[in-house]
């Protein structure tokens, strides 16, 4: 018998009553994204949520192939900033692309972070911001931080012209 192996860690959305919509929003912003599945309550889930039987208790879904579950859980929590989800990007088009989506309806924030119109927080970076962060020269690392600071979405282009600088 074979096993399918299954992602050992899965992000947990705790949203009020918009775990359906929420999930159809982020399957359109990241490409190989799907609905796996969605649980209903049962008449349980009115004594414990305050929601009806029959709606959407939970939406499992997938983005960019990583597995996400969305719960319908009632107003008790709130997301905030001390969670996020970082997406790493290739080009300014694909920076661009993504705080553009996930911005309609969210909030700007700074160094390349944004709250989506479900207030859930995410970082939109370029792949290439690790490395120039950590180079062994930290002028160059310094030059870029200084950079990043001044900007809400990032710029790639700016983030290496900093990097490349000379002092």
């Amino acid at each position: 018998m074979s096993r399918i192996a299954q992602q050992k860690i899965t992000p947990f959305f705790w949203f009020d009553r918009q775990a359906e919509e929420a999930a159809k929003f982020y399957t359109s912003v990241f490409e190989n994204s799907r609905i796996k599945r969605i649980a209903r309550y049962g008449e349980a889930g009115h004594a414990v949520h305050g929601m009806p039987a029959g709606s959407v208790m939970t939406v499992e879904l997938e983005l960019a192939g990583q597995t996400f579950v969305a719960l319908n859980g009632g107003p008790r929590f709130q997301f905030n900033e001390a969670i996020s989800f970082q997406v790493l990007c290739e080009t300014q088009e694909e920076i661009d692309r993504f705080w553009g989506k996930l911005t309609q309806g969210g909030q700007e924030s700074m160094c390349g972070w944004l709250k989506d119109r479900f207030g859930v927080s995410w970082q939109i970076v370029p792949s290439a911001l690790a490395p120039m962060m950590t180079d062994a020269d930290g002028g160059k690392s310094e030059r870029v931080m200084n950079a990043l600071l001044q900007m809400k979405k990032l710029d790639l282009a700016a983030l290496q012209r900093a990097y490349g600088a000379s002092a």
